[in-house]
């Protein structure tokens, strides 16, 4: 084989893992635009590597990428930028590759927006030995040489990850049928748009939270907790307006979706999301809500909804 034949076939065994790598990057960094990079720069060490003393492209692949992000993590740049209080994951279409592996529990969990969020709790080797472990169903020892740490470091960094994460868990009511959890979902967008206080404060759990990125618009995440606050911010935002209107760029038809394995409600002008919203529900009530309209998260989201076939808007103009 001539080296043009040889390049095109080593590009092919790495394209043959970029979906694996990119839904990896991503559990591990929460970002789809991190997650491409990070894949990018795979490739790149892949092009300068000898590939001829790598034995098992798949395991040398996932160790750069997983080192990669890590790396990433620990960062000054990646610190301030993911601060506590000032950071969400950003949401994917279900659907979407970068999703990756969903046929366990712990597979889907682990790409949750509840447990990206816990995430940023851990120290950079701790989330990603949760991730390879839960997620990819590495052994120890496979992940100690991933990660150039022993078999009992991982053992280690997985429990005290998921000691983190079960204690910090809310919500934590198992999974919902999907039929009841778009009941709910749409029980709560008809009592917010038509002003049912008493109707929402029902639907939420009596710790619920409330969080929003503000559109991008502030420095830190909004947060709200009391189902009476939750009731009164969502009969709010929720009601139509003109103003509303013009700083999304046109009427909006709203639609139910599914991002993260999670129900939610999206905001669409023109095929373009300028809004998602996500909840959490255990227990038949719902625990969390999200809100997410900073552009800049909604990119890939967008990109994903223009190659879906949805169902018919639950508001047609908003």
């Amino acid at each position: 084989m001539d080296s043009t034949g040889t390049d095109r076939f080593d590009t092919s065994r790495f394209e043959a893992s970029r979906n694996r790598l990119a839904a990896l990057a991503y559990r591990l960094l929460g970002s789809a635009a991190d997650a491409e990079d990070a894949v990018q720069d795979t490739f790149l060490h892949w092009q300068a590597a000898d590939r001829h003393q790598i034995n098992v492209p798949e395991a040398w692949l996932t160790k750069v990428a997983t080192n990669l992000c890590v790396d990433r993590l620990r960062s000054a740049q990646a610190r301030r930028e993911r601060a506590v209080g000032a950071w969400l994951p950003e949401p994917l279409l279900a659907g979407d590759p970068m999703l990756g592996p969903a046929d366990t529990v712990e597979q889907r969990e682990s790409v949750s927006l509840a447990v990206l969020t816990l995430m940023e709790r851990l120290s950079p080797l701790e989330r990603a030995v949760y991730i390879l472990r839960e997620a990819f169903s590495y052994s120890h020892g496979e992940i100690a040489e991933l990660l150039d740490i022993t078999e009992s470091a991982s053992q280690q960094h997985l429990h005290r990850a998921r000691r983190r994460i079960t204690t910090t868990r809310r919500g934590a009511g198992g999974e919902v049928d999907p039929a009841s959890a778009r009941r709910i979902v749409e029980e709560f967008l008809t009592a917010a748009s038509s002003g049912r206080t008493e109707r929402l404060v029902a639907l939420l759990t009596d710790d619920a939270i409330a969080i929003s990125d503000g559109a991008g618009l502030t420095q830190k995440l909004l947060r709200f907790t009391t189902a009476q606050r939750i009731a009164a911010i969502a009969r709010a935002g929720f009601q139509p307006s003109p103003a509303k209107r013009r700083l999304a760029g046109g009427t909006p038809a709203v639609h139910y979706a599914s991002v993260n394995d999670a129900p939610a409600i999206l905001f669409v002008v023109d095929d373009r999301i300028v809004g998602a919203v996500t909840f959490d529900i255990t227990d038949g009530k719902i625990a969390t809500v999200r809100g997410i309209a900073a552009p800049t998260r909604l990119t890939r989201l967008t990109a994903a909804w223009r190659q879906h076939e949805p169902d018919a808007p639950l508001i047609t103009e908003w």
